[in-house]
């Protein structure tokens, strides 16, 4: 299968991201990417640089060859219907939309054709994104082309479909837990002298620096902490405050909740 354009349905902070990434990763040139908004106002930096936005789904998908779904839970089944009769077996439906499992989507288009659904993050934007993605209908090349396109905006799994939701919570909502703990990081190290720039930068390249250890070593996080924990030690003494007063069951217990949130 040759990959000629890709249109993404829903110019979003999702879909603006993606359009981003595609572009610095160089996977399709910006002329072959389709956005669009009902408001394409917002999408006009990416009009300069050459990508086509348009508020009309079912005319961007006529002759694309991947279909990025990138609305809003609530959004999706009305504009799946509203683009099913310009869609045919030759595309690649690819649906980031939280909640919505392939077979609702399937019923909506009301004929067989390819499906994944994906859960990237915002991180995609520079090329960093964690994307777990599941399938029906497909064949290994189109299984691979997909597996391609969120290779170059970071790292892809595939994942059983009923596992999406939890994937959700932990790979795209992370990124919040993540940016919160920096946070957290940024306020104490203000608190003990540093201005809020360096603070910054050191919080972050840090937290950067220790997930970069677990993926190269391919180690667990005890295996790193043990290494900088010592007898009588400060970095124990922080460990320890911070388990004392729930940590670890604090963020465990947040993750468990956003993910009762979306199965209730």
């Amino acid at each position: 299968m040759s990959l000629n354009s890709i249109t993404i349905i829903g110019g979003g902070n999702l879909g603006k991201a993606i359009a981003e990434g595609l572009i610095a990763s160089k996977y399709v040139k910006p002329n072959q990417i389709t956005v669009t908004k009902r408001n394409t106002s917002t999408l006009d930096y990416l009009k300069k640089q050459a990508v086509k936005i348009s508020s009309d789904n079912k005319e961007a998908v006529k002759n694309a060859s991947i279909i990025l779904l990138c609305v809003k839970p609530f959004q999706a089944k009305e504009i799946v219907k509203e683009i099913s009769s310009n869609l045919n077996s030759k595309q690649i439906i690819v649906s980031v939309v939280s909640g919505i499992n392939i077979d609702e989507l399937e019923n909506e288009i009301g004929k067989k054709i390819t499906i994944f659904r994906a859960m990237p993050n915002t991180a995609v934007a520079i090329k960093q994104s964690m994307t777990c993605m599941c399938y029906k209908n497909a064949n290994a090349s189109q299984i691979k082309i997909v597996e391609n396109l969120f290779n170059t905006l970071g790292k892809t799994i595939t994942i059983d479909e009923k596992l999406m939701d939890a994937s959700t919570v932990l790979g795209a909502c992370g990124t919040a837990f993540a940016m919160r703990y920096i946070r957290a990081n940024i306020q104490a190290g203000i608190e003990i002298g540093f201005d809020a720039r360096t603070a910054s930068i050191i919080a972050a390249q840090t937290v950067k620096g220790a997930a970069q250890l677990l993926i190269e070593n391919n180690s667990h996080p005890e295996e790193e902490i043990d290494k900088v924990t010592t007898p009588k030690g400060v970095t124990i003494t922080g460990l320890n405050q911070m388990e004392h007063n729930g940590l670890s069951s604090s963020i465990i217990k947040g993750i468990t909740e956003a993910y009762k949130k979306m199965n209730p």
